[in-house]
């Protein structure tokens, strides 16, 4: 008997699959995959410059893991500091500078840190240097906490993530509170919320404002697909969506408040240090009587005396002090979370206590980011077969967390830094664009965007409305594309390069931009191209294995098209 096209799915026999304890604990899995290092620290840096699958989720993991690697190591050093006066003087107290001790001399002693103790990195990504036994132990360590709390899937990160995700809401609640009250909190909200209408004229702002959304959603690494499959096939799946991209938004801007209020005070801090210097050199050369210049009236000292000594004022060399210049000094990444707010943590009363609790901030939302990457290769690879079911999960969690532990270990070379900045600007950009794109048009073309909203309207209970419909036939596409063009563009026009920290430099302390070599750049390439290419080459492999399929007399076609759903397989007729 024939079924009418309109005829809603079948309803799907209950199976024996996990489920999520409550709604609850759904949403904060995926709030928690969504908010992370990104919203904390790519965000904010993207405000300050701009005035105010498988192989993604490989590089994700890496990524991910690299930087809770050196935050677990940057956090010991602090708990074995705890009761030093300053955790960061750690220059040798040698009066004959050479080697490292000149290197920490000419540098600050937060870079040295940094640079030196923990990654120990070499002046050139050519120069693989040693294994850091260090990040090895932490990189272990990490990886042991991800396979403990992935050990059977949503069973057991359902329970880790109310603390994952959960705990760094409230730390950066308390560094909101405190840091609202440091000085030069005020010029940092001002500079962050204060727009530069020219800057949108830049189209570098709108591909920077394109990809951090995109990749801070966590969009094409097949986390949420993953999470989504274990609800009910009942489930208002469109208000899910919705409600964490607010939040994932929204924890952008709440994140950058107090970021930006530690920053106005690190700023501040040290627009004050440098007029405070100008003004011991004035009244030194001038013999002036102490406190006769203060920052107040600083200002006015130096137009009289520029005036009536011009020769000697040249003379002092004095420092050009700034307050805006201060507050332009833009880093992202590891330099946010690990010098620039560094340098300020120490400036706060109590500032071990600060340091170690945003950095256990950040180790939390790098967990709880890694469930979801982790759930994104463990869920496909049970459901689709590839595995037995009657695989022990413990063992298969056990081998996911084992190969990225090996695969990281390059990350831990003295070269480490340099090689995860070029997996994070190319093998975590653009293949996410183009899996975006596959499987928008997937759904909308291919499988058809009426059977889709059908599905849609039989879980949620009612009909998508004409904006999604325009969305998904014609703005996320062509805006996906437009994005990818403009990134490939960008890329085209300069050669590919990166910034060195060479002690050798003559510009020391400053980094030396250097040019990848050819080898490295053939590397980008393949980053940049491979995970894209397993899509179209993956569909190609099934349309040749259907045409063969079609071509033997033995083989009978199925009456019906299965598609598979959030737990469940939808059959329509054909």
């Amino acid at each position: 008997m024939s079924k009418d096209l309109s005829a809603a799915p079948e309803i799907p026999k209950e199976d024996d699959r996990p489920k999520w304890d409550n709604k609850f604990q759904y949403i904060l899995s995926c709030i928690g995959f969504a908010v992370g290092l990104g919203n904390v620290w790519r965000f904010p840096y993207l405000c300050q410059i701009h005035g105010g699958g498988i192989g993604s989720w490989m590089v994700s993991v890496l990524v991910s893991l690299y930087y809770n690697t050196v935050l677990t190591w940057v956090m010991w050093y602090f708990i074995n500091s705890f009761q030093e006066p300053l955790p960061w003087s750690v220059c040798p107290l040698n009066e004959n500078r050479t080697g490292f001790n000149e290197e920490c001399h000419e540098s600050t002693a937060v870079n040295y840190f940094w640079y030196r103790k923990t990654l120990n990195i070499t002046p050139d990504i050519a120069e693989s240097g040693k294994l850091q036994w260090w990040l090895i132990l932490c990189l272990a360590a990490c990886w042991l906490i991800v396979y403990l709390c992935t050990i059977r899937g949503i069973e057991t990160t359902g329970k880790a993530i109310y603390v994952t995700a959960i705990f760094p809401y409230l730390v950066l609640t308390i560094f909101l509170i405190q840091g609202l009250t440091l000085p030069g909190a005020t010029e940092g909200l001002i500079y962050l919320f204060t727009p530069n209408l020219n800057i949108l004229k830049n189209p570098r702002v709108w591909l920077d404002a394109a990809t951090q959304i995109f990749f801070s959603l966590s969009l094409a690494f097949g986390g949420l697909i993953a999470f989504a499959s274990y609800n009910p096939t009942k489930n208002d799946c469109e208000k899910d969506a919705v409600t964490v991209a607010i939040v994932n938004s929204m924890t952008s801007l709440y994140a950058s408040i107090p970021v930006f209020s530690v920053l106005g005070f690190k700023a501040t801090t040290a627009y004050w240090d440098c007029l405070d210097r100008n003004i011991v050199n004035i009244i030194n050369e001038f013999d002036l009587p102490e406190e006769s210049i203060m920052r107040q009236n600083y200002t006015s000292w130096i137009s009289f005396l520029n005036s009536s000594y011009p020769e000697k004022i040249a003379g002092l060399k004095l420092k050009n002090c700034d307050l805006q210049e201060f507050l332009d000094q833009s880093v992202s990444g590891t330099g946010l979370a690990f010098i620039v707010f560094t340098q300020a943590i120490i400036l706060m009363p109590g500032s071990q206590a600060w340091a170690i609790l945003f950095f256990i901030m950040l180790f939390s939302l790098g967990l709880s980011s890694m469930f979801g990457n982790i759930e994104g290769v463990f869920t496909p690879l049970l459901e689709l077969q590839i595995i037995p079911k009657s695989a022990p999960k413990e063992l298969l969690s056990g081998i996911i967390c084992l190969i990225s532990f090996l695969i990281a270990l390059s990350f831990t070379l003295g070269s480490g830094s340099y090689w995860i900045d070029i997996f994070d600007r190319y093998a975590a950009s653009v293949p996410l664009l183009v899996i975006a794109f596959f499987e928008v048009i997937g759904v909308v073309y291919i499988y058809k965007i009426k059977r889709f909203s059908k599905d849609v309207e039989w879980m949620t209970g009612r009909k998508l409305n004409l904006y999604w419909h325009i969305a998904w036939r014609f703005i996320s596409p062509l805006l996906l594309l437009i994005v990818f063009m403009a990134f490939v563009t960008l890329q085209l026009q300069k050669t590919p390069s990166y910034t060195a920290w060479n002690p050798k430099y003559e510009g020391f302390p400053m980094k030396e931009e250097k040019v990848y070599p050819p080898w490295v750049q053939a590397i980008c390439v393949l980053l940049a191209a491979l995970p894209g290419m397993c899509v179209p080459l993956v569909a190609l492999f099934h349309l040749v294995k259907k045409k063969c399929r079609s071509k033997d007399p033995s083989f009978v076609p199925s009456e019906v098209f299965s598609c598979q759903g959030a737990n469940s397989t939808f059959s329509h007729p054909k």
